[in-house]
């Protein structure tokens, strides 16, 4: 399957734009003072994982398209928006998708509380390999269901599982794992063992496994992201796929996102809870997928990760010198995660240092379970001068320690 597209050149100079956002409904930036304590005209907002780019330009034709076109009604005939899904797993992932697998829900938070609806009971237990994506045990609770928390070890600073620990934490109740491939917050990229492990693990509990792998084409040079169906096709009896363009594209305001089901079984009953909630996708979403997903898109793409690669090496360098603060190598997604366990400071004093003295709003690690107290999370998508404005705040705020 091909779609001929133009291959445009994108200039890197494009993600030094600093674009004002305050004062525009942007969570990131008009609510950290609200719930931070940090003005956003004197602060820098490095929480929210969206980032400071505009998408690329065909995205923004296709909003101003239908703008043109003046008349917002319900979408239908979505075959170029399922022929550029496909075209991009194929050409992106090496992964061929069947058309009728593809559903779309109102973003992958969407997916995932769609998915314990579909395939858990009140009372179930879903895994989660802690740290993770804080929204994932947000939506199983609020559900009715317990987390069990598998902890990743920490291995001199990188993420590695330790599925004989997990296997004694498996309960009767237990239905579901949700595995974050790439790993948010740890930025790991699992190895095709790795991805293989856990599917086996899934298999010896009889979990369904439901893997997110929204950040899967935020992957840096030298390192590379296989999909769960290609590392361990026999687990696709019980996988279901989460992917979406906008992680990828910084259009996470479209809330769209695509539940991937290969099994006709698993899809059968998640097309039913779809149908019972009725849930239908949202038009400008559509429009903006299916031009993100193309070959100027994914130019875009790897010109943004050239540049994410810069503020990545300029944040790690200037965050590991200073004594007692770690940063975790990213292989994948552009959010660091840095450990102050070393610092000797509890949560809230390293916390203040931040928040108070730097003015700068990071995630607080406990809010990713088990194994992320000592942690902030930075999102490094921003123009240069900003993380490089970032790093001088906290070298300043722990210069006692250096």
């Amino acid at each position: 399957m091909t779609i001929a597209h133009p291959i445009p050149q994108i200039s890197p100079t494009c993600f030094d734009e600093v674009i004002q956002r305050h004062g525009t409904h942007c969570v990131k930036w008009d609510m950290m003072e609200k719930l931070y304590g940090v003005p956003a005209q004197t602060g820098i907002a490095m929480w929210v994982a969206d980032m400071e780019f505009r998408p690329p330009a065909c995205v923004q034709q296709a909003v101003e398209g239908m703008a043109a076109h003046g008349v917002y009604g319900y979408y239908g005939d979505d075959a170029e928006y399922l022929a550029a899904i496909r075209w991009w797993m194929a050409n992106r992932h090496d992964w061929e998708v069947p058309a009728e697998a593809i559903f779309t829900t109102h973003g992958l938070v969407n997916g995932t509380a769609m998915c314990v609806d579909s395939f858990t009971q009140p009372g179930d237990a879903v895994v989660l390999m802690t740290p993770v994506y804080h929204a994932f045990a947000r939506v199983i609770k609020a559900a009715g269901r317990d987390v069990i928390e598998c902890k990743l070890r920490n291995d001199a600073g990188r993420y590695m599982l330790d599925i004989s620990g997990w296997d004694e934490q498996i309960t009767p109740r237990t239905r579901m794992m949700i595995l974050c491939s790439p790993h948010n917050p740890g930025g790991r990229v699992w190895s095709r063992d790795e991805l293989r492990a856990i599917a086996d693990f899934c298999k010896r509990h009889d979990l369904i496994l439901v893997s997110d792998e929204i950040h899967h084409d935020l992957v840096f040079p030298g390192q590379h992201h296989t999909v769960m169906p290609l590392a361990a096709p026999d687990v696709v009896d019980r996988l279901v796929m989460m992917t979406a363009t906008t992680k990828t594209f910084n259009i996470a305001g479209s809330h769209s996102g695509n539940v991937i089901i290969l099994d006709p079984a698993l899809r059968a009953r998640f097309a039913a809870r779809m149908n019972a909630m009725g849930i239908s996708p949202n038009s400008f979403g559509l429009f903006m997928a299916t031009a993100a997903y193309s070959a100027e898109g994914a130019a875009w793409v790897d010109a943004l990760m050239a540049y994410l690669e810069g503020n990545r090496r300029l944040f790690d360098d200037g965050v590991n010198a200073i004594p007692g603060l770690r940063s975790m190598p990213l292989e994948a997604t552009y959010l660091a995660w840095v450990d102050f366990a070393d610092t000797g400071m509890d949560s809230a004093d390293f916390i203040a240092r931040v928040q108070t003295d730097a003015q700068i709003v990071a995630n607080h690690g406990a809010t990713f379970g088990a194994g992320g107290e000592s942690f902030l999370r930075f999102n490094l998508a921003a123009p240069r001068e900003q993380v490089i404005d970032a790093v001088a705040r906290l070298q300043k705020a722990f210069a006692d320690l250096q």
